[in-house]
C-alpha cells in the first residue's frame, strides 16, 4: 500500500473544518468546566446539608457515568421533554458538565491547601467574606491548581471525538465521513492522529509556561 498525497490534499479542507469545531468544543467546554467546577466547589463549603447533599449527589452521578451516556441522554432524551439544542451546543455543554465534576475536586484541593493563617489574617483584618474569597483565598488556590486544570484540558481534547456519536463533525468525524465517501482511510486518520499529538504538545508547552509565570 502506497501513501497517497492527493488524498491528503483533498482531505485538508475537511480537516480545517473539523479542527475549528474541535477547538470550539475545547475552548467552550473548558470554560464551562472551570466556572461550573468552581461553583460546585464553593457550594460544597456551604454549611447546610440542603445544599451540600444535592450538589454531592449530582456531581457523583455525573462523574461516575460515562460521558457517552450523558451525550446520548442530553441529545436524544431531553427533546422528548421539549428541551432541544443543536448537536454542537449539546456536546459542548455535556463535556463541560462532565469535566466540571473533576475540576471541582481540583478546586477543593486547592482551597484546602491554602494555609489556615490566611483565613485567620483575613478575619483579623475584618474583611467581608466575599472579599476574603476573592482577594485572599481564591487567588492562592487557583495558582496551586493550574497544572491539574491544564491536564483536564488535554483530556477534554482527547474526548472530543465522542461528540461524533451525536453527529458533531469534529476532526475525527470529518475524517470518518471523508474516508467512507472516498474509501481512503489511512491518510485522513493519520493526519487526525498527528493533529491530536501536535495540539496536545502545544497545550502542554503553554501549560508549563503559565505554570512558570505563576510560580515567579
Amino acid at each position: 500500500m502506497e501513501w497517497d498525497w492527493s488524498a491528503v490534499s483533498d482531505f485538508m479542507p475537511h480537516f480545517w473544518d473539523g479542527l475549528l469545531v474541535t477547538l470550539q468544543i475545547l475552548v467552550l467546554g473548558s470554560l464551562i468546566s472551570f466556572v461550573l467546577g468552581l461553583v460546585w466547589a464553593l457550594l460544597t463549603r456551604v454549611p447546610t446539608r440542603w445544599v451540600t447533599w444535592p450538589v454531592g449527589a449530582v456531581t457523583e452521578f455525573v462523574r461516575n457515568t460515562p460521558l457517552l451516556v450523558q451525550l446520548f441522554f442530553l441529545f436524544y432524551v431531553l427533546p422528548e421533554w421539549g428541551v432541544t439544542f443543536s448537536a454542537l451546543t449539546t456536546g459542548v455543554f455535556a463535556i463541560g458538565l462532565h469535566y466540571s465534576t473533576y475540576t471541582m475536586q481540583v478546586y477543593r484541593a486547592g482551597i484546602e491547601a491554602v494555609p489556615v493563617g490566611q483565613w485567620e489574617a483575613a478575619t483579623a483584618l475584618n474583611l467581608p467574606l466575599r472579599r476574603t474569597w476573592t482577594a485572599v483565598i481564591l487567588p492562592q488556590a487557583v495558582r496551586r491548581v493550574v497544572p491539574a486544570l491544564g491536564n483536564y484540558v488535554i483530556s477534554m481534547l482527547k474526548d472530543t471525538p465522542l461528540l461524533m456519536a451525536i453527529t458533531v463533525l469534529e476532526m475525527l468525524g470529518e475524517a470518518r465521513l471523508f474516508s467512507q465517501q472516498n474509501f481512503q482511510f489511512t491518510e485522513p486518520l493519520t493526519v487526525i492522529g498527528l493533529a491530536f499529538v501536535v495540539i496536545s504538545y502545544l497545550a502542554s508547552l503553554a501549560l508549563r509556561a503559565l505554570e512558570r509565570r505563576l510560580v515567579h
